[in-house]
């Protein structure tokens, strides 16, 4: 209903209601000619008066039809002020200005202010409760699992929405103080440990998850019950999200496998972040990746004078570049094609563009295929570092975070060992040259190209059968989003020669993560899809290690954030090695097992040791000593 036909309703219960009052006060309506008189007076003086009171209170610019709390004190100052202008008038006006020589009874000026307040709440109650009245049992019958403030939004919008299709049935929530009580009319019907007893007892179509911010373990048990069921899973969209205004609270979706790792919300210290890259021209390589994408979107969000995005791949940075043109429309940005392994390019690059900070995301990072690409390996992990890190200390560049990786402790694999050279370059260019130059080391990101769950996703849609490596391989998983924002938390933590690595919770078995992907789909293992183990894969561990060891590490001011200690030793040969090492890769020397020999140099614990081997069940291994503080070749 529109509220020019709330204006019209209003003028005529306003104009009507007073005469009822007095008709109720005198038990007639056969009054004399002075109560005639006055009665007229008083609706001609009171009715344009109580209709400005509701205009100024906004009653004629809400959407009745959404109408809450906010809204019912509109019409209680309206009511209020409406009933004592009534008074007002009625009692004093009237006759202080011989108006009317008589003075109406103040029991009818009592009723009248409290018919006023009903004149103007009835109408609106009548829209607001046609909003969401609905037929008994239509759309398929849901229960939401909180019975919180999420909880309350999704039955709310369930409600005013009927093209959801969605009739919420009942809530169920662990909390007990909430047992057996009513939520918006809707019973709390149990706790998550019975939820499987209620689906079946109340017949539920599907299950809604209305915790924005639930743990993996609570989301997985709700998934298992919904599967056990034989019904669906849909989860609300994160508080980030709702608040944001990007996604509205009828925007449910289907579980997703990042539901099911969710740990605590990670908080970002902003202000400190945002003194690394506000107003500053800030460099990302790699800028086209999944990780240097992410960077690119954070870091522009953070107001950067200019962002420099710089990948060897022209359809990723166009990509990336029309994304946050999009998003960011008076952000300067430089969508820049060229290769880490070019050294008079990246020297250019970074002389022409003076950057405050970079963020070093590029290389290569696939364990198996670099077992048989080892040149290129080496060019692009530990050159492409070594380029970027010179021009950064010949240009002044403040600040310089080499994203690194788990498998760069202990390394098994060609990646693994190149990128803990990588680390080693920039800790000797940040200890021979004071900078705040860091590597941040984390596991494997979710959705990134080419990770596990891409591929499982796209084995699964083939009809299978999934590849699982081994049945015990494990390895420490996060968000692309939140790995990002603990790499730039870790950046402006830096102070110089540091290595950082985050604190990415417990392992997960790949396994699961395979097995928690078939429920997702709708399949079940075994009768619509199976699970073939494949056997482990050349320079891959069963067990992933992101920390040296407790002894090795201590806290920093961010939680999730760990500085790993490293001994400053010197290593006067490191810096011949690096070179010698290059050179052989550059000439594609096809002798691999020389190149692994002059990696096993510069990283001594660099083995193809067994890769069944848990690390908890290693002794602790010390960070390395650190190699001599210079880059000078």
């Amino acid at each position: 209903m529109r509220n020019r036909y709330f204006l019209l309703i209003d003028a005529l219960l306003l104009a009507s209601l007073p005469l009822l009052a007095l008709s109720l006060r005198y038990e007639t309506v056969d009054w004399s000619a002075q109560i005639l008189r006055a009665a007229l007076l008083y609706v001609g003086i009171t009715l344009p008066l109580r209709l400005a009171t509701a205009y100024l209170c906004g009653l004629y610019r809400c959407i009745w039809r959404h109408a809450s709390v906010s809204e019912l004190e509109r019409i209680l100052y309206a009511g209020a002020i409406g009933g004592s202008i009534g008074l007002l008038v009625g009692s004093v006006l009237l006759t202080a200005l011989d108006l009317s020589p008589v003075r109406l009874p103040y029991s009818a000026l009592v009723l009248d202010a409290l018919f006023t307040l009903s004149a103007l709440a009835a109408p609106r109650l009548v829209a607001r409760l046609r909003a969401r009245r609905r037929g008994p049992g239509t759309g398929r019958r849901a229960i939401v699992v909180g019975a919180g403030s999420a909880g309350q939004l999704i039955l709310r919008e369930t409600r005013l929405n009927p093209k959801l299709h969605i009739n919420v049935i009942a809530f169920v929530d662990d909390d007990p103080y909430k047992q057996d009580k009513l939520l918006g009319n809707v019973p709390i019907a149990g706790t998550l440990d019975n939820l499987s007893s209620v689906i079946s007892r109340l017949g539920a179509d599907e299950l809604i998850i209305a915790m924005p911010e639930a743990r993996g373990s609570v989301v997985r048990k709700v998934l298992l019950a919904a599967t056990t069921a034989g019904i669906h899973a849909r989860i609300m969209p994160s508080l980030h999200d709702l608040i944001s205004g990007r996604i509205k609270v009828s925007a449910l979706r289907p579980v997703e496998i990042q539901d099911l790792l969710r740990r605590e919300p990670i908080v970002t210290d902003l202000e400190a972040v945002r003194a690394l890259t506000s107003s500053r021209t800030v460099l990302v390589t790699g800028a086209g990746g999944s990780i240097g994408s992410e960077l690119c979107r954070q870091i522009a969000a953070l107001e950067p004078a200019k962002l420099i995005a710089l990948d060897h791949s022209e359809n990723q940075v166009f990509e990336i570049e029309g994304e946050l043109r999009k998003r960011f429309p008076s952000l300067t940005i430089v969508p820049l094609i060229a290769d880490v392994r070019d050294t008079a390019h990246i020297h250019a690059i970074v002389n022409k563009h003076r950057p405050y900070a970079i963020f070093h995301a590029a290389a290569h990072k696939h364990v198996p295929l670099m077992e048989g690409n080892i040149a290129e390996a080496i060019t692009n992990n530990i050159l492409g570092t070594r380029n970027v890190v010179e021009a950064a200390l010949d240009n002044e560049t403040e600040h310089l975070v080499n994203i690194s990786t788990d498998k760069a402790v202990r390394p098994t694999s060609i990646m693994g060992a190149t990128k803990r050279v990588a680390e080693q370059i920039v800790l000797t260019a940040a200890i021979g040259e004071n900078r705040k130059f860091v590597s941040v080391r984390f596991g494997n990101v979710l959705g990134s190209r080419g990770s596990v769950i891409p591929t499982f996703l796209k084995q699964i849609q083939e009809g299978g059968p999934v590849l699982v490596t081994h049945p015990e391989m494990r390895r420490y998983f996060m968000t692309i989003p939140e790995a990002v924002q603990l790499v730039l938390q870790a950046g402006a933590l830096g102070k110089a020669a540091e290595l950082f690595v985050l604190d990415m919770g417990e392992p997960v078995k790949i396994v699961d993560l395979a097995r928690d992907l078939i429920r997702l789909s709708g399949l079940e293992e075994g009768n619509d899809i199976e699970i073939v183990f494949t056997g482990v894969r050349p320079g891959e561990k069963l067990y992933e290690e992101v920390l040296f060891g407790g002894e090795d590490v201590q806290p920093t001011g961010h939680p999730k954030v760990l500085r790993a200690v490293v001994t400053h030793g010197e290593n006067r040969a490191f810096v011949d090695q690096v070179d010698a090492l290059i050179r052989r890769a550059l000439v594609h020397s096809p002798d691999d097992t020389e190149l692994r020999g002059a990696l096993r140099v510069l990283v001594p614990e660099f083995a193809h040791e067994d890769a069944r081997t848990d690390p908890r069940q290693r002794a602790p291994l010390r960070a390395p000593a650190a190699p001599r503080p210079s880059l000078t070749k």
